[in-house]
């Protein structure tokens, strides 16, 4: 699997941004997508997921601000974020797993909300 991802910015406050991730490759039995985050000096931390089904997850801190979505057609994953605040700001990696393998990693790509 084979991800890429793009978007990433830089935004004041407030502002909103689309990231994206596309996949390529064997995406046979993929279950999950979705983006995960990292900021300087912190552990990588779960933003938001959505399984194959639909069903999406949140980070509390993003609930309500972020929407994530899927284009099956496209093999893309997509993240609104909405409201965004300097805590949002870090290296934000896409990633997919399988049933049985996984997690598979895209590049990261750098978001800052910053005045």
């Amino acid at each position: 699997v084979q991800l890429q991802a793009s978007g990433g910015g830089l935004v004041q406050p407030g502002g909103s941004l689309r990231l994206s991730c596309s996949a390529s490759g064997n995406l046979f039995e993929v279950n999950a997508m979705g983006w995960y985050r990292q900021a300087p000096g912190k552990q990588r931390e779960l933003v938001a997921a959505i399984t194959s089904g639909g069903n999406t997850n949140y980070a509390d801190s993003v609930k309500s601000r972020f929407t994530i979505s899927r284009d099956n057609g496209k093999k893309t994953v997509y993240l609104q974020m909405s409201s965004l605040k300097p805590e949002d700001t870090g290296v934000y990696y896409c990633y997919a797993r399988k049933i049985l393998a996984g997690p598979f990693w895209g590049q990261g790509t750098q978001v800052t909300v910053s005045s």
